[in-house]
């Protein structure tokens, strides 16, 4: 089965790695969507499904919190499973995130496997 990703990051160098870090782990993407800041991935949601979204913190316009806000508040985007992915990774920080509807958390410059597995526990699916 393969999985539709949102990557919601101000930064397009950013995206980029993340994107390739997903291919390079071997996870079926069957498609990616791309969003510089919360509201360009909530305005992408509201025209096409996906499985899991990748988003960073720090944006302009939305950040990252206030996007997990605003898809814990909408009955059709709730259940999308949302991993952040962020350079500061304290437990009170994760625990926060968690809090406001975050389901994973990966930190910057991880490894490819780290992503895949993070994806793969968030869905519930396997993709060994």
């Amino acid at each position: 089965m393969a999985f539709r990703v949102l990557i919601a990051d101000d930064s397009p160098a950013t995206r980029l790695v993340i994107r390739r870090v997903v291919q390079l782990s071997g996870f079926a993407v069957d498609a990616f969507v791309e969003a510089a800041d919360g509201e360009q991935a909530l305005s992408a949601l509201g025209r096409q499904p996906v499985d899991v979204v990748l988003t960073g913190i720090d944006m302009p316009n939305m950040n990252g919190e206030q996007l997990l806000v605003a898809l814990q508040g909408d009955q059709r985007l709730r259940e999308i499973p949302v991993i952040v992915v962020s350079r500061e990774a304290t437990r009170r920080r994760m625990h926060h995130l968690r809090k406001l509807g975050a389901r994973g958390f990966v930190t910057k410059l991880f490894q490819p496997q780290t992503l895949r597995h993070e994806m793969e526990r968030v869905l519930g699916v396997s993709q060994a």
